[in-house]
């Protein structure tokens, strides 16, 4: 590849910054010991988390893109699909265990699995050194100073594509202005969600922006089990069940709540609660039996049979599932102040989408969405009740609310088409520069 344009200088926080890393190695690798005895980590691959490979390299070109969490990395699926068609391998990284699991499953041929390595100089230059990317892709709002600049003295193209940047960020960015330009000018393109996004990226110096809209809108539904869905759909009958999905705590809670309020008009309702994070399950038991209710878990082998309440689906990589077992889901962290969740694979399951106030994450297609009469907004448990005890009795108004939603999401797709039409040129450089150098 060619030289890497010339970048403004290091500031004195990014030099304490990476030097504050280089020395601090040995809590680093406590942390990790500390997070893999508590399960957030995985212990047999921690080896990764300091940069050393779980496998070899691929021959030819790689690509080497990073989603931090699950959200992140199923969104860089298309891309992914996309840069194998194009005869490139591609090295996927994610930070987290829930998403090294579910995007293990889902990668095609020509693709591998690694962690992140942390942001400690040594460990970066380490994975590097064996990857060898070609180029790097990292997914939202990931910006690691000594990553970057590793990148950048390699001479690696970096795009920071489904690119967002919220105002808390970007606030809190901006109170270093000289060191967010030092950061944003060693990324080749910022490839923004949004009009907001692009602003903002341009505000603090990024030199290259453009807007190429949210690749989550162009992603495959989550899977579903064939046999299990029939399995769970023979088990709950003709019974009226909703979903309250990707729950945070205090939503099980309301969640709870809002079934105690509807027994008495539907003794029959099966409420599923999907927590966002599986080791809760004991939790949402107990708001369960708080409420009177009777529960079962699934991580403990429970079933919806007709003596239980309130289902909890405690496990992972199963929310297409339990998407599909009903029209009506309700999304977490929405009604505590979180930011929301996707609601995207829902409204294209066919099911009619309820949400709280606290969106932010998700503020572009929830206010599509609500905007189109796709979508209704809660306030409360009291809230939650009151609408589901209206849309359990009319099934045609379930059925307009998905039809509206599903035309309001139809005009933001094409993200991934968009991006890779961007990623194309400097494939054309990556052959041009191959070609001459053999």
């Amino acid at each position: 590849m060619k030289a890497m344009a010339k970048a403004p200088p290091l500031t004195a926080l990014l030099g304490a910054y990476r030097y504050g890393l280089y020395l601090g190695e040995p809590a680093l690798v406590g942390l990790l010991g500390w997070r893999a005895r508590r399960g957030k980590e995985d212990g047999g691959r921690l080896a990764e988390r300091r940069g050393l490979p779980g496998r070899a390299r691929p021959l030819g070109r790689l690509v080497w893109m990073h989603g931090a969490s699950v959200g992140e990395a199923l969104s860089l699926v298309g891309l992914v699909d996309g840069m194998i068609a194009r005869g490139f391998s591609v090295l996927v990284t994610t930070g987290t265990r829930s998403a090294a699991d579910l995007i293990g499953r889902r990668l095609p041929a020509g693709a591998v699995h690694q962690y992140m390595p942390l942001d400690a100089p040594r460990w970066v230059e380490r994975f590097l050194a064996h990857w060898r990317p070609d180029l790097a892709l990292i997914a939202e709002s990931e910006i690691w100073p000594n990553t970057i600049l590793s990148l950048h003295r390699r001479g690696i193209p970096l795009l920071l594509v489904n690119a967002r940047l919220s105002e808390r960020s970007f606030q809190g960015w901006a109170r270093t202005p000289r060191t967010a330009e030092a950061l944003l000018a060693r990324i080749a393109i910022c490839l923004a969600q949004t009009d907001e996004d692009a602003d903002r990226f341009r505000r603090l110096g990024a030199p290259r922006v453009e807007i190429a809209g949210n690749l989550k809108y162009d992603s495959e539904v989550p899977p579903a089990d064939g046999q299990q869905l029939a399995h769970l759909r023979d088990l709950i009958g003709d019974r009226p069940v909703w979903v309250a999905a990707s729950t945070h705590p205090g939503e099980d809670a309301m969640a709870a709540r809002a079934h105690a309020r509807l027994r008495a008009r539907w003794p029959r309702l099966l409420t599923i609660v999907v927590p966002r994070h599986p080791h809760r399950g004991g939790d949402v038991a107990d708001c369960a039996g708080a409420e009177g209710l009777r529960s079962a878990r699934r991580s403990q082998g429970g079933r919806p049979h007709g003596g239980v309440d309130l289902y909890v689906a405690d496990t992972l990589g199963e929310l297409g599932l339990f998407y599909r077992l009903s029209r009506i889901v309700y999304l977490g962290g929405s009604l505590v102040p979180h930011g929301g969740q996707n609601p995207i694979e829902p409204t294209r399951l066919c099911a009619a989408v309820l949400h709280g106030p606290h969106v932010h994450n998700f503020t572009q297609v929830y206010r599509a969405l609500d905007g189109a009469g796709g979508a209704l907004l809660v306030l409360d448990a009291d809230d939650l009740a009151v609408t589901l005890d209206d849309l359990l009795g009319d099934r045609p108004r379930i059925a307009a609310l998905n039809q509206a939603g599903a035309a309001a999401l139809q005009p933001f797709e094409g993200a991934v088409a968009r991006t890779l039409s961007v990623l194309d040129p400097f494939i054309a450089q990556m052959t041009l520069t191959a070609m001459t150098a053999s």
